[in-house]
């Protein structure tokens, strides 16, 4: 035994001495050699999925955009194909962006958000949209407006650059979640490509369990981001008479059961900036007006979720300490339905400009 140590001693202190030496990353691929997407585009038609990657190239003085279109059984075996037959291991963990085509969010597309989640494939704060058109002519027609510029999709849903509060904003863990929940559904943002602008906005899908199952208009959606409590600076047409910008808003709510039935009452306070105007509206006219039709707007919009038992409000959220798990498994069914919503808005026009000394 003494003569076998003896023996292997030369071998264990040499590997000692070039162990604290190694760094562990032997097994990494270089990023020079990972391809990196930045949009995924995915179908499924008779059963088979499509999906398209946008991978920028970066060159000298341009970034050029590669398309590239697969389709199979699975998510992981496009992508392995796809790694396969390129120079580059296809690598989704910077990918910003997933589209689902809108006949295939018809159908679900929980199989998918699940192995996303899963899999740990890409990061769950990756947008998601619905693309109202086949996902291939999508992508053919933005390619001719991303030659030299590969951020023009991702831009669209970046509040520091072109999002809107009339678009909405909704992520893979939302979707994961809302699949998940009693009591919570979510609203993903539908997109085009445009024919005066790159990509145009077509409201709202709402998704329930997975499903697309509802369509809300941008009008409607800007409704959406203020009851959720996001930004919403976006402009309102009143009646014809004026155009109002959103500058802030604050909200109240507050839930009860009254003879078995749940009764949510909501004060909402928007603080506006007047920026045009036509004919020779008064300030306490425009604000009635203003009141009035966001009244009937979200009215309007909650029959429509009630028809569909889809709770995009998050309304549910409000009741958990009113009902029990059980009770809350049937949320969706039994009781948002019959849920009674009791919405009071209040504006301010903070800047009146020439209407001013009318108001006075």
């Amino acid at each position: 035994m003494n003569h076998l140590l003896r023996r292997l001693f030369p071998a264990i202190a040499i590997w000692l001495i070039i162990l604290p030496t190694l760094s562990g990353c032997w097994d990494n691929k270089d990023i020079n050699h990972r391809a990196l997407p930045i949009a995924m585009g995915i179908a499924k038609r008779e059963g088979i999925y499509v999906v398209i990657l946008q991978i920028p190239e970066p060159g000298l003085g341009a970034t050029k955009i590669r398309i590239v279109q697969q389709t199979g059984t699975t998510i992981n075996e496009i992508v392995d194909r796809m790694s396969k037959n390129m120079e580059s291991q296809v690598d989704l963990l910077h990918l910003k962006v997933v589209l689902f085509e809108a006949s295939f969010a018809e159908v679900g597309v929980h199989d998918i958000v699940e192995t996303f989640m899963r899999a740990h494939a890409l990061s769950p704060n990756t947008m998601a949209a619905i693309c109202d058109e086949p996902i291939d002519t999508f992508f053919h027609n933005i390619e001719f407006y991303n030659k030299n510029n590969g951020t023009v999709l991702i831009n669209f849903f970046e509040k520091n650059a072109g999002w809107n509060p009339h678009i909405a904003a909704d992520r893979i863990w939302e979707l994961y979640r809302s699949m998940r929940s009693y009591t919570r559904d979510t609203v993903v943002p539908i997109i085009r490509s445009g024919k005066g602008t790159v990509i145009e906005s077509r409201g709202s899908a709402v998704i329930r369990n997975g499903r697309f199952v509802e369509r809300l208009s941008s009008d409607e959606t800007l409704l959406i981001n203020v009851f959720n409590g996001i930004s919403a600076r976006g402009k309102i047409e009143v009646m014809d008479h004026a155009t109002v910008q959103i500058i802030g808003t604050s909200i109240r709510r507050r839930s009860f059961i009254q003879n078995g039935r749940p009764i949510l009452t909501v004060s909402v306070t928007l603080k506006g900036s007047l920026v045009e105007t036509r004919g020779q509206p008064t300030i306490d006219q425009i604000k009635k007006e203003i009141d009035e039709q966001l009244t009937v707007r979200f009215e309007g919009m909650l029959r429509k979720l009630q028809k569909e038992n889809a709770d995009i409000l998050g309304t549910g959220q409000l009741f958990r300490t009113k009902y029990n798990r059980v009770e809350l498994s049937h949320w969706r069914t039994d009781y948002f339905p019959q849920l009674r919503i009791d919405i009071k808005f209040n504006s301010i026009i903070q800047n009146t400009g020439n209407l001013k000394a009318q108001a006075q």
